[in-house]
């Protein structure tokens, strides 16, 4: 098919994450300083969508005695998550096993890491286990998404993420789960959100973690969605030179092929906005007679480049064809303004305004 064009995409994106040396300190379940700034840094744009799991629990401060046993002075005062079945054991002073009180923590971080209590969390867990702790979270995490329970998936992949923001399979599994998550969603926030999520992962992964195929292989696929051809496939000849998996390898050839024209109109639009019209209409003026002839995009930014190179009857042909296939393109009609304001077309002038004018209001309203 056509390629597909969002024009969000020119919005500048916030930066995230700074990578760099001592961004973090290392620790008994860290050994090395991780190379991300802590997880609860970050924007967090899904925690709206897991805040509710909270109520999934009451919270209890640690007894005095088992404070000073336990030699984690750092709790006093700090409240622990328990699930409702944890309470009577809790109660009855049979206490709570490690274990018991760290999954609970773990739930708690990973649904909402920027939780008041987090920094004596993640004290806690460093006090009393290892890095071999991550792998466990991780099989949870990994056996529930298998099960198709995402929501709870997520939470423990983001917990570990809390621990070691650099792991690479918790962010290889966030980065999964989150697609997941907006596949299967038609909830179009929701999706936005998470598709943010888990594209950044993919691209943080090839980042921190370079030698790891597989993020080059969804980035592509993510790339492609958004209609960026030639990022696509940049990073899915990263992918072919580190892959050793032949099948995923011929996949993945067969996609560059067929986006081979795409890329060429890419190109071309990329001139365009860079102010390179000669160079943007030599490439995308063949394209009028493929099969593409019909994707509005390339009708206007041929406009654009004719109206800049002073070829009016062709912009206005372009402008008006690209209206025909997008009838509330916005630009257009006010590149159509302009050109007949230039003319002395009073008549056409007022009529492109007019429109573009109704459709502004109409989405602002």
């Amino acid at each position: 098919g056509a390629p597909k064009t969002d024009t969000k995409l020119d919005r500048p994106k916030k930066p995230i994450y700074k990578m760099g040396e001592n961004v973090n300190k290392k620790s008994r379940i860290s050994p090395k300083a991780p190379v991300l700034p802590p997880f609860q840094e970050k924007e967090d744009r899904i925690k709206k969508y897991l805040k509710k799991y909270l109520k999934l629990f009451v919270f209890d401060e640690l007894s005095p005695e088992y404070i000073k046993r336990a030699g984690i002075d750092f709790m006093k005062g700090v409240p622990i998550p328990l699930r409702k079945e944890d309470l009577e054991a809790f109660k009855s002073g049979e206490g709570l096993k490690p274990n018991r009180i760290a999954d609970n923590i773990v739930w708690v971080m990973g649904i909402d890491p920027e939780f008041k209590y987090v920094p004596q969390y993640v004290e806690y867990m460093n006090q009393n286990f290892t890095y071999r702790i991550l792998e466990g979270i991780l099989k949870k995490g990994r056996d529930l998404a298998e099960k198709g329970e995402y929501d709870h998936a997520t939470i423990y992949f983001r917990a570990i993420l809390v621990l070691k923001p650099d792991y690479l399979h918790a962010m290889y599994s966030y980065a999964r789960v989150c697609r997941e998550q907006y596949l299967n969603s038609h909830n179009e926030e929701l999706i936005g959100r998470y598709k943010a999520e888990s594209i950044e992962y993919f691209e943080l992964l090839t980042e921190v973690h370079p030698k790891f195929a597989q993020a080059y292989y969804y980035l592509g696929y993510a790339y492609l969605n958004m209609g960026l051809y030639q990022k696509a496939c940049f990073v899915w000849e990263e992918f072919l030179r580190r892959s050793m998996h032949r099948k995923d390898k011929n996949e993945i050839r067969h996609r560059i092929q067929q986006i081979q024209e795409p890329v060429q109109i890419e190109k071309g639009y990329t001139a365009v906005l860079a102010g390179r019209w000669h160079e943007g209409i030599e490439i995308l003026e063949p394209f009028t007679n493929s099969r593409f002839h019909d994707w509005w995009p390339l009708s206007y930014y041929l406009g654009v480049a004719y109206c800049r190179t002073h070829k009016k009857d062709k912009a206005i042909e372009c402008f008006k064809k690209a209206l025909r296939l997008n009838p509330s393109h916005v630009e257009s009609m006010l590149e159509l303004a302009d050109i007949y304001k230039e003319i002395e077309d009073k008549e056409n002038e007022t009529k492109y305004r007019k429109k573009a004018e109704l459709i502004l209001k109409r989405e602002n309203d």
